[in-house]
């Protein structure tokens, strides 16, 4: 078959944040030093203009300007344990299969300016503050292949129902030939015919790119010497695109591998001709009980086998019947795009040459992605749904509080720590997800700085994440586990208006164990790895 609609509705959850340092959409790696030492929230510094921007107004007069590129490569490995991949052609026989996707972001770009004078900071900040790449599983995933394999799995099913009741036509033989068939009219029918369905094959494919591009504007202001307050604005334009697509569907037979758009058509008239076949066999026992005639055991539990058949052959022509809606299939391009804007404020506090504390707020960004999509019309799989065109998506972007200090033991060294709060359970996502998660995102920051000379500084940090992660929330198409992450890098000042900077960051992140039921389960792991160079040149 070219393509198989059901098995959409595993994609459509995605939110590919490929490239994030931070919370569950947000991004926080705007800077070269950011990468070089996380902990920036309380520092003072010209990449203060997102991570702390009332400590900027106590950077010298003049007009500064920063320049930042980063490359980030990222994977994302679902290990799904099923008994239906065990039917796989691909599969070997195995109930345990790995799909990996590979996210890559070749150019996170950031611009940060600042110009001083006086009392006054006016500030912008060009970044990328969600998403930033995509992802591709070249294999689909799980969650693709599992539909496909229980479509297999429920006509196996089917088969076997098929075979029991079968088996029960010599019991029924005699009654048959009796006056009690002849009296209700009933002639026996042909045994119960069997799809012969034993296996499958396909290929999937999903691919994700999401892009939250910021502009944010604002003024810092110093009330004191040492005292100094923020309030701007962020703009986010929202971008995004989803492809799916599941081909090649094959199902296995006693004939071999056939398509299985050749193979549907003929399954809707078969399952009804093989529920009423089962359902002649009930209606001739129970006439028979109903004449009076002696049941014995084996006749009852005949007919309590026949009974359950008989519903079991209707549900599975229910839901064979629903799949003939899809014989044609289709492939998932939808495009999403949106506007959204929030304040941001903050403040900054210095004691004396050695203390400097700061408190950054950013407010929820309320986002409404409006789709564009090939998908018209309203789908029995729920999560279909949120890809159908023109339908808008609330994907807000959550409100964050960053608290950090900077402690300089001497005039050459700085030590840096830091707090994040992202507020996850007050936005609107889709569905409501947001209610699945057990807390709110928390991040715990540490590092610190070295002038080895007047021109030279190395500096390294890392930072603790840690999610309100539930198995209820957690999906193979987009996941977040807990992680510890680790940065490191340098700035060397080539004058002493210009400073060149270089970072590596790096996350190690948790493995999450879902277990759906006894023979269904997945592990979540991903990998993050990002290097970047930077300028700073102040006129």
């Amino acid at each position: 078959m070219k393509n198989f609609k059901v098995c959409l509705a595993a994609l459509l959850l995605t939110a590919t944040t490929t490239a994030n340092a931070g919370g569950i959409l947000t991004n926080t790696n705007q800077s070269i030093d950011f990468l070089r030492n996380p902990a920036r929230d309380g520092a003072i510094g010209l990449d203060g203009v997102y991570s702390n921007p009332a400590g900027v107004a106590f950077l010298p007069e003049g007009f500064h300007l920063g320049i930042n590129w980063q490359y980030a490569h990222q994977t994302r490995t679902v290990t799904s344990t099923n008994p239906v991949f065990a039917l796989g052609r691909m599969n070997g026989g195995k109930n345990t299969k790995i799909f990996e996707g590979v996210a890559d972001a070749p150019c996170i770009p950031s611009v940060q300016g600042a110009w001083n004078k006086g009392n006054w900071s006016l500030q912008f900040n060009l970044s990328v503050p969600g998403g930033g790449g995509s992802c591709e599983f070249a294999d689909g995933l799980g969650s693709f292949e599992s539909v496909v394999g229980n479509i297999a799995s429920k006509f196996m099913a089917l088969d076997q129902t098929a075979a029991t009741l079968n088996g029960l036509t010599t019991q029924l033989a005699p009654i048959y030939a009796s006056p009690i068939a002849a009296m209700a009219g009933v002639t026996q029918p042909g045994a119960i015919a069997t799809h012969d369905v034993n296996g499958y094959d396909m290929k999937g494919y999903m691919q994700g790119r999401q892009y939250y591009f910021g502009i944010q504007l604002g003024t810092a202001y110093k009330i004191k010497e040492n005292l100094s307050v923020y309030g701007g604005l962020r703009l986010l334009y929202g971008t995004a695109t989803y492809k799916a697509k599941i081909s090649n569907i094959m199902v296995k037979t006693g004939a071999g591998y056939v398509d299985f758009e050749d193979f549907l058509p003929n399954v809707p008239t078969q399952a009804t001709q093989d529920y009423q076949t089962a359902q002649t066999h009930l209606q001739l026992i129970n006439a028979y009980e109903k004449a009076g005639q002696p049941m014995t055991d084996q006749l009852r539990a005949a007919q309590a086998q026949l009974a359950e058949g008989v519903k079991t052959l209707a549900e599975g022509q229910e839901e064979l019947a629903k799949l003939s809606k899809y014989a044609e299939g289709v492939n998932l391009l939808c495009n999403q795009s949106s506007l959204g804007i929030a304040p941001v404020i903050g403040i900054d506090y210095k004691l004396n040459d050695q203390f400097n504390f700061a408190i950054k707020y950013e407010f929820k960004t309320q986002i409404r992605m409006e789709n564009e999509s090939t998908v018209n019309e309203a789908s029995e799989i729920a999560a279909v749904n949120k890809f159908r065109d023109s339908e808008k998506v609330n994907e807000d972007m959550p409100a964050l509080l960053a608290v950090g200090a900077q402690w300089s033991p001497i005039a050459t060294v700085r030590i840096n720590g830091g707090y994040h709060m992202y507020f996850d359970k007050d936005v609107q996502w889709y569905n409501n997800t947001q209610r699945l998660l057990s807390k709110n995102s928390m991040e715990y920051l540490l590092g610190g700085e070295w002038d080895i000379t007047e021109r030279l500084t190395i500096s390294a940090g890392g930072q603790m994440t840690r999610y309100g992660l539930t198995d209820e929330y957690m999906n193979d198409m987009s996941f977040v586990t807990n992680s510890i992450s680790y940065g490191f890098g340098a700035n060397y000042k080539i004058k002493d208006n210009v400073t060149l900077k270089m970072g590596y960051f790096q996350t190690d992140y948790d493995e999450y164990n879902r277990q759906t039921s006894a023979t269904i389960s997945d592990s979540f792991t991903r990998t993050n790895r990002v290097i970047g160079l930077g300028c700073d040149i102040t006129l």
